[in-house]
């Protein structure tokens, strides 16, 4: 069966982005986003993956599933099927169609959706983003990657959504971390059973 992992930077005090939606406090440059890259080459845009010359393959992901805003912030940046190499889904109950070709909407129950989506063959599944979505499907997240960075913002769209209250901790385990000079911890957590 195939993984659903919550991949994605985060302040740390729990923010994926301004309550804008912007990213901009996020710091560009310094050692962990060239190593982070070559190890999931996928995550990277297809423009971008284009103008920087990765021609790598997928390794880790062959699908991504995303929230309709974070979907939104790479229209805004000018694309609406950011991750072209890579099997793409949005999840909206707002969009009255699927935002472009080779993106597909879910419109309803984004747990299903997921589940079946891990029974298929196939490499691992990236959420994406954002909070709300995460928050969503949570009981169905395997593994979370973190990016957390040396910042705190104070207010902005948290890690996971909106503080819905869970019947139980989902408790994690750490499986990797290295903090990287730029003071970037990239931190992997897998679900305990």
């Amino acid at each position: 069966m195939r993984k659903l992992t919550y991949f994605v930077a985060s302040t740390i005090d729990g923010f994926i982005a301004a309550e804008d939606g912007t990213l901009d406090f996020f710091p560009v440059g310094g050692d962990h986003g060239p190593a982070i890259i070559s190890q999931y080459p996928e995550t990277l845009p297809t423009k971008v993956r284009e103008a920087r010359g990765i021609a790598a393959g997928n390794i880790y992901f062959d699908t991504v599933i995303m929230g309709r805003k974070t979907h939104d912030f790479g229209v805004r940046t000018g694309t609406a099927s950011p991750y072209e190499h890579l099997r793409q889904y949005v999840v909206s109950t707002t969009l009255p169609e699927a935002p472009a070709p080779g993106v597909e909407l879910i419109a309803e129950d984004p747990v299903a959706a997921v589940r079946e989506l891990k029974r298929e063959d196939g490499l691992g599944i990236w959420l994406c983003g954002g909070g709300e979505l995460a928050q969503a499907v949570l009981p169905e997240i395997d593994q979370v990657f973190l990016k957390l960075h040396p910042v705190v913002l104070g207010t902005g769209r948290p890690l996971f959504g909106g503080g819905a209250k869970l019947p139980a901790p989902e408790r994690f385990r750490v499986i990797t971390s290295r903090v990287y000079a730029d003071g970037v911890a990239f931190l992997k957590y897998g679900r305990i059973k």
